[in-house]
């Protein structure tokens, strides 16, 4: 379906959020994050992104404008979301003991 190219670019956009961006942050939410750590899935997105959007790097478009086509926000954000709301839930937890 993401190699169709009859298929919106939105739709599969959908697609890559539902399905490929949480097998692609599962259990972030409890790693310890390195910096090289965020710039291996920022790479791996950008390359499904651009896969879907049947671009390469040769074409010289730039990530932002990809990232408008799909309509995808930057993983980098998604993985601090999830670990906020890790977060949250633990400190909850945490003060129920007290």
């Amino acid at each position: 379906m993401l190699c169709d190219k009859r298929m919106p670019v939105e739709l599969k956009g959908k697609v890559y959020r539902m399905v490929d961006r949480p097998a692609l942050l599962y259990g972030a939410e409890c790693w310890p994050i390195k910096k090289t750590h965020v710039q291996k899935l920022m790479v791996t997105e950008m390359r499904i992104i651009r896969w879907i959007c049947g671009y390469t790097r040769k074409d010289k478009i730039s990530n932002g404008v990809i990232r408008d086509l799909v309509k995808v926000a930057p993983i980098e954000d998604k993985m601090r979301e999830t670990r906020l709301g890790w977060f949250s839930h633990v400190k909850k937890g945490v003060w129920t003991l007290q």
